[in-house]
């Protein structure tokens, strides 16, 4: 039996990780292993984020309804004073977005070809996640961040 968390630990996630690493090292101008502190990976993996190589099997860098999500995310991190479930329910928000588009239904299918992505459904009917941990985060720009990390 699979569960679409179980597809998303594989897919979405690092899709997730990669955009991020991406743009810490690319907009932030940190190096690859102050971003594996902060996103709690290794150095290698986000040099594969970064090159590339690992974090493609969904693609988000284009879609615009991810880009505020991940930009929380990367907020929260930077900051390093959230309460974890704060940062969960964002990536709990990112994921039910990617299903509600049937970006996961291939890889459920892949996974248990017993699967029927036409008859299946459930990915796609369940409503959008509402709500977070009601904190309010002010955007963290990479302007700022290199003013207050000399």
């Amino acid at each position: 039996m699979i569960v679409p968390c179980e597809i998303a630990v594989k897919s979405v996630i690092p899709a997730i990780r990669a955009v991020m690493a991406k743009e810490l090292v690319r907009s932030y101008g940190l190096k690859q292993n102050e971003v594996a502190e902060i996103l709690g990976i290794s150095q290698s993996a986000v040099s594969r984020y970064a090159g590339q190589v690992r974090g493609r099997v969904i693609e988000i860098n284009d879609m615009k309804e991810m880009r505020p999500l991940v930009s929380k995310m990367m907020n929260l991190v930077l900051n390093r004073t959230y309460q974890r479930a704060e940062l969960l329910e964002l990536f709990c928000q990112a994921c039910a977005i990617i299903r509600m588009k049937s970006l996961m239904c291939e890889f459920c299918h892949k996974t248990d070809p017993k699967i029927k992505i036409e008859e299946c459904g459930f990915l796609t009917t369940q409503r959008k996640r509402q709500g977070g941990s009601g904190h309010s985060q002010e955007a963290y720009s990479p302007a700022d961040f290199k003013r207050t990390h000399k």
